[in-house]
């Protein structure tokens, strides 16, 4: 009788498995090869037949894969002593260098756009078609940069510690692609969150897995039935999941605990407290407001002091935040663009001038924030404001 393939069990299995390889000797491109033939290997045999120990099956077949294209590749004679040295068939070693392939896929010779690719395919064992459908582009394209990425790193040596911020912003990056196509990358980065927490005892991996978790709490309520974003303030807070901002809340506060406070964990802290609030009217817009001073202090991002900015409005008032929002970028508080690029500042001007009564400066402003949209839903809402308010001054 056919059995179902587990397909979580092999995406589970990948990153150990071609961890394995690389420390045996082979260099990343090739392993990562062999370990996808591997995978379409037991795609096709255990529907009929799955091994006892997959893990020790898939790493088996994957070393004679990487040991027959080493044999066939006249170029690589020089990895030919490998072939004396294969292990013999048995349970795969306990070992987990999972982590250093979370390390070796942050490189930071890798572009993110190149450093993310890579790590949905070997650590998360995404399938090449799948990422170019996340990302929107053709699967050749997504072939070439995974292709060239494997390259850049296959001579990287497992011998030097990684760096851990690194891994998390690439982590990060992948969650705020969200979904489309068939893959949701949300949920995958916090499964690869989980892993890496898992492998590593770090507050800040913690403190970024509880941000996922409490971002993710709120995505059933972020969209309306036909698709038009719901700003935070007027989502319906029923519809957020309890479970995972309780979850969220205890990963943070072990971490606070620790008292080595970082980036993540501050966003992670700012985030609960949204969380906290039954109501929009009864957030700690004071607290809130502490906490980006810590993320000013950590990090100094134009993009933090945006936010900041709009905390302040809400906290002392929308002067407040315009004078917050002037202090960004040098301009004065009516002024579009200011002296800085920075994403969406037109959108937080548009919004603090509306709540300070200036109509007709947000209106022109949301218009502005709607040219300079990042994506189709945000572009809609932010015409929408502006026409709202048109159509008011109109009447």
């Amino acid at each position: 009788m056919a059995l179902e393939v587990n397909e979580a069990l092999l995406r589970s299995l990948t990153p150990n498995v071609l961890s394995i390889l690389v420390r045996r000797g082979a260099d990343f491109a090739a392993a990562e090869d062999a370990v996808q033939e591997a995978l379409i290997e037991a795609v096709r045999g255990w529907s009929t037949d799955q091994p006892r120990d997959p893990k020790g099956w898939l790493v088996t077949v994957a070393w004679r894969k990487f040991l027959d294209a080493t044999r066939a590749d006249t170029a690589r004679r020089r990895r030919e002593d490998l072939v004396d040295e294969e292990p013999a068939p048995g349970p795969a070693p306990e070992v987990d260098d999972t982590l250093q392939l979370y390390f070796l896929c942050a490189h930071p010779s890798l572009t993110p756009s190149s450093a993310v690719a890579l790590t949905l395919r070997a650590v998360g064992g995404l399938t090449t078609r799948q990422i170019a459908q996340a990302y929107l582009v053709p699967e050749a394209t997504m072939a070439q940069r995974i292709s060239r990425a494997k390259r850049t790193v296959s001579d990287v040596r497992f011998d030097k510690p990684g760096d851990v911020a690194t891994v998390l912003r690439v982590l990060y990056l992948v969650f705020n692609e969200g979904y489309s196509g068939d893959v949701d990358l949300a949920a995958e980065a916090i499964r690869l969150t989980r892993q890496l927490a898992a492998a590593i005892d770090h507050p800040e991996v913690a403190g970024l897995l509880a941000l996922m978790l409490l971002h993710h709490a709120r995505r059933a309520a972020r969209t309306a039935p036909d698709g038009s974003l719901v700003p935070l303030a007027e989502q319906d807070r029923g519809r957020w999941d309890t479970a995972s901002i309780a979850e969220g809340v205890g990963i943070l506060q072990a971490a606070l605990a620790r008292d080595r406070l970082g980036e993540f964990q501050a966003q992670a802290a700012i985030a609960a407290l949204h969380a906290d609030a039954p109501a929009a009217e009864e957030t700690d817009w004071v607290q809130i407001v502490e906490w980006y001073d810590e993320l000013v202090r950590l990090t100094d991002s134009p993009v933090v002091r945006l936010n900041r900015a709009v905390a302040v409005g809400e906290a002392d008032g929308p002067r407040a935040g315009l004078a917050a929002l002037a202090e960004l970028d040098g301009s004065s508080p009516g002024s579009a663009n200011g002296g800085h690029p920075v994403p969406r500042r037109a959108a937080v001007a548009a919004y603090l001038h509306e709540r300070d009564g200036d109509l007709t400066t947000a209106a022109r402003l949301y218009a502005e924030a709607a040219q300079q949209a990042p994506n189709l839903a945000e572009r809609d809402h932010l015409t929408r404001q502006a026409a709202r308010l048109n159509a008011g001054r109109g009447r």
